[in-house]
């Protein structure tokens, strides 16, 4: 049976909110990513000295990014968490971007920002024009300088607003059905008696 985390809807059917699910808490170093194969949380990487984790970091489930894996989301809220947590969040926005690899090949890899549904200090943000542009550009620097430290090259093309990040959602959402749907066993046909 599969993990938990990889058999959530991305909304909450009863709420309406995003699910997301938490790999790497707010001011850590260490970049924690989920292996859905091996069912587990490892380490992938470290930041250099003096950066960290701006936010908690995690992914959607259910859902599939135009880079192959969940879609990524950055979410605001009052403490951070642990890697495992489900979030219940509503959708601030999204950061367009490209993303170029170290052989590159260059991709989109836009990153959403949410909110956490249950933040008190946060509780007035409904949209990245919520946010101060200074918050907004120490964001995108930190994606763009997190890549660098990689090898990899990230180039912000735009933001955008909760409507457009929900759709980049749902894009995600039939993506993942797509490839739930490939991988399906198909059933064998009866025999004739």
């Amino acid at each position: 049976m599969p993990h938990p985390a990889t058999r959530l809807p991305a909304f909450d059917p009863e709420s309406g909110t995003l699910n997301v699910i938490v790999e790497t808490s707010k001011g850590s170093r260490n970049k924690i990513a989920f292996d859905p194969a091996r069912e587990l949380y490892e380490l992938s990487g470290v930041l250099p000295a003096g950066a960290s984790f701006p936010y908690d970091f995690g992914f959607i489930p259910s859902t599939v990014g135009e880079d192959g894996d969940p879609i990524d989301v950055l979410v605001m809220m009052d403490e951070p968490v642990f890697a495992g947590c489900l979030v219940r969040c509503r959708l601030l926005g999204v950061i367009t971007a490209r993303q170029t690899e170290r052989d590159g090949e260059a991709m989109r890899n836009d990153r959403l920002v949410a909110v956490s549904a249950k933040s008190s200090t946060h509780d007035e943000l409904h949209s990245l024009a919520d946010l101060s542009e200074a918050l907004l550009h120490q964001i995108e620097h930190f994606f763009i300088s997190y890549n660098d430290a990689t090898g990899k090259r990230f180039e912000v093309l735009g933001r955008k607003g909760p409507r457009a990040a929900r759709t980049l959602v749902e894009e995600g959402e039939a993506r993942h059905r797509s490839a739930q749907k490939r991988r399906a066993p198909r059933k064998a046909a009866k025999k004739p008696r």
